[in-house]
C-alpha cells in the first residue's frame, strides 16, 4: 500500500512555522544575553582598561545624568549610570532571562507597565518635594519598571503573530471588475 504524501504547501507551512519558532527563540535569547551583558559591563566598568571604560562612561553620560551622589560606587569608582538607571537595567536583565518563558497579552501590557512605573514615580515625586531617597531605594524602585519593559519586549519577540509577510488584502479583489458607466 502506498503511503500518502502531504502536498508541498503543508511541508512549507510546517517548515516556515519551525523556522519562525527558531527565530523567535534565538531573538529572545539574544535580547536576554544583551541585557545581562549590559549590566555586567556597568558593574565591570571601574575595573576595565581606560578605553572600553571610557566608552561606557561616555555612553552612560548620554543616557543618564551620572550625578555622583545618586550613583553606586565600587571600590571608590562611580558606575556609568545612576542608581535608578542601574535598577532599571538590572530589573530588565533579570526579567529578560525569566521572560523567555513569558507571554503577555496585549491588554495586560499597559497595566503591567503603569503598575511597574509607580515605584519610580513615587521616588521622583518625593525628590521633587525635597525628600531625598537613597541609591538603593532608587535602584529598587527602578527595577520593576525595567522588568516590565523587558517582559513586554520578550513577549513581543516570542509572539507568533510577529511576522514580516505581506498583509492580506482587506477585501477580495475581483479579477473582472465591472465596466465603468458611460
Amino acid at each position: 500500500m502506498a503511503r500518502a504524501v502531504a502536498p508541498l504547501p503543508v511541508y512549507r507551512n510546517a517548515l516556515t512555522a519551525f523556522l519562525a519558532s527558531v527565530y523567535r527563540n534565538a531573538l529572545t535569547a539574544f535580547l536576554a544575553s544583551a541585557a545581562v551583558a549590559w549590566v555586567a559591563l556597568l558593574v565591570a566598568a571601574p575595573y576595565l582598561p581606560a578605553a572600553p571604560a571610557g566608552l561606557l562612561y561616555a555612553f552612560g553620560a548620554v543616557i543618564c545624568h551620572q550625578l555622583p551622589e545618586r550613583s553606586f560606587h565600587i571600590d571608590g569608582a562611580q558606575l556609568p549610570v545612576c542608581g535608578r538607571c542601574f535598577g532599571i537595567y538590572a530589573g530588565a536583565a533579570v526579567a529578560a532571562v525569566v521572560g523567555q518563558a513569558f507571554t503577555a497579552r496585549h491588554a495586560q501590557e499597559a497595566k503591567l507597565l503603569l503598575l511597574a512605573a509607580v515605584p519610580t514615580a513615587i521616588t521622583i515625586a518625593l525628590e521633587w518635594t525635597g525628600l531625598h531617597s537613597s541609591n538603593v531605594a532608587r535602584a529598587v524602585a527602578g527595577a520593576p519598571l525595567g522588568a516590565a519593559v523587558a517582559l513586554i519586549v520578550m513577549a513581543a519577540a516570542r509572539a507568533p503573530e510577529l511576522h514580516y509577510e505581506p498583509c492580506p488584502p482587506t477585501r477580495p479583489l475581483d479579477p473582472n471588475p465591472p465596466a465603468p458607466p458611460v
